[in-house]
């Protein structure tokens, strides 16, 4: 394993030999040296979501994660507020915590058995009398670390190691939007985060899961091997699902006549987003589908038909708030890319409950991750399976450049961003100007 410290880390100047206009070079995904710098100045120093307030509701839950280097615990302290700290005791360095999430109103190094409260504090210590006098168990330099900067954002937690940083809303810019359409899709007002979630780690660079989600030209290609299946299966064969996997895998089955609907947006900071896609299937009302007819009275009842209508009017896909999640508010989902080491990478997917809402909602809403995004996935397995052939082929010398090209010359700009159609790669060279930008920044 490399150390940190013998890393030769890259200059400005070295950083921006990497990325051309449409051409990016192969250390940006395999150099480890990029990879720390991308961990001090991208996941240390913006706005990193952690955790959803529904998973920490009362005192002593608790969500481990990363944050920058770090890996982190967000808790719920006795005082209702919410912490966020480096998981690792002040003692000798020991993990403490070796769990993703739980309740806990004590954490206990399995070390030295240094025990602290849920909001970092140190509780007690063995054979007190042992310590010097001096020794002050409500001395901060004894406690869990605090990560002090901690911002939410409509039930949505944010952190960053950066001391002085802007405003969460600043970073957020225009993708507060499909939060608010996500939670605003709650008849009572609230979403809550599923008990369970789906995990996968794969060997490839955090970057490439954030292009692919941005790229609409893949799918009838990487997935033709569950498409062809899918035209073969008669229709109306499944009382589970109501044929909602039959249409989910057929819609990757769609060819150029089909894109012409479909856009991409990307905008300043690396943030990016499709419209019109998956505009047919199970999930879209129709005039017999009960399910969607309670859930649409439900809404009306509280918020009105005008701003019902509005709410569900918003049609956009794969929703990327940079640099690492994910949001598909119609389908009630989303993913959290969190880089591991430069060449792995951690996905978790989740689903939200809407308050108010049919639970019939969240069943189809757990049928559509399990479809798209799960380990079994007949979908995001072929993702991952060209993900870890990239990262494979840019770990070696030959042919340096990664080509970002399609589309650069039909692209266009509007007060908000760039625009383009489905066949390009703008939001890949949007993400890069902007990772470009955060990596040769001297302060954020």
């Amino acid at each position: 394993m490399i150390e940190p410290h013998a890393l030769d880390i890259p200059t400005a100047d070295d950083i921006r030999g990497l990325v051309r206009p449409d051409h990016v070079h192969r250390r940006a995904y395999a150099d480890p040296a990029v990879f720390q710098l991308e961990q001090e100045r991208i996941f240390g120093r913006l706005w990193i979501y952690v955790a959803h307030e529904s998973q920490v509701k009362k005192p002593g839950d608790f969500v481990r994660t990363r944050l920058g280097g770090h890996e982190v615990l967000v808790t719920r302290g006795e005082d209702e507020k919410i912490n966020v700290l480096i998981n690792r005791c002040p003692h000798r360095g020991a993990r403490l915590c070796m769990v993703d999430q739980g309740t806990s109103r004590l954490f206990s190094c399995p070390y030295h058995a240094w025990v602290f409260k849920p909001d970092g504090s140190l509780s007690s210590v063995p054979h007190r009398q042992s310590y010097p006098a001096s020794f002050d168990l409500n001395d901060p330099i004894n406690h869990m670390q605090r990560i002090k900067q901690i911002q939410t954002y409509r039930g949505f937690i944010f952190a960053t190691l950066n001391e002085n940083p802007a405003p969460l809303l600043n970073h957020l810019g225009a993708m507060t939007e499909v939060i608010d359409n996500l939670v605003d899709r709650a008849p009572d007002g609230e979403v809550e985060m599923g008990e369970s979630y789906f995990s996968v780690e794969y060997r490839g660079n955090w970057k490439l899961h954030m292009e692919n989600a941005a790229d609409i030209f893949h799918p009838s290609f990487v997935h033709a091997s569950s498409v062809m299946p899918a035209r073969k299966a008669p229709a109306n064969a499944s009382i589970l699902d109501q044929d909602q996997t039959r249409e989910m895998l057929l819609a990757n089955g769609f060819g150029f006549k089909e894109w012409e609907g479909i856009q991409l947006n990307g905008l300043p900071g690396g943030h990016a987003y499709m419209t019109n896609i998956y505009s047919n299937g199970v999930l879209v009302q129709k005039e017999a589908d009960t399910i969607a007819t309670q859930y649409r009275a439900a809404l009306v009842a509280k918020v009105g038909e005008e701003r019902t209508a509005e709410i569900l009017g918003m049609n956009r896909f794969n929703n990327i708030v940079y640099p690492n999640l994910i949001i598909n508010a119609q389908y009630q989902q989303m993913r959290v890319a969190t880089p591991i080491a430069v060449d792995r990478t951690l996905v978790r997917i989740y689903c939200f409950r809407l308050k108010g809402a049919p639970d019939e909602m969240f069943h189809r809403s757990v049928r559509f991750l399990t479809t798209l995004g799960s380990p079994a996935s007949m979908i995001f397995s072929d993702d991952i399976e060209m993900l870890e052939r990239c990262q494979q082929g840019l770990s070696k010398d030959e042919g340096p450049w990664v080509d970002f090209s399609r589309g650069f010359d039909s692209d266009r700009r509007d007060a908000n961003g760039m625009l383009s159609g489905a066949a390009s790669e703008m939001p890949m060279r949007v993400q890069f100007q902007a990772w470009l930008n955060y990596l040769t920044a001297e302060a954020a």
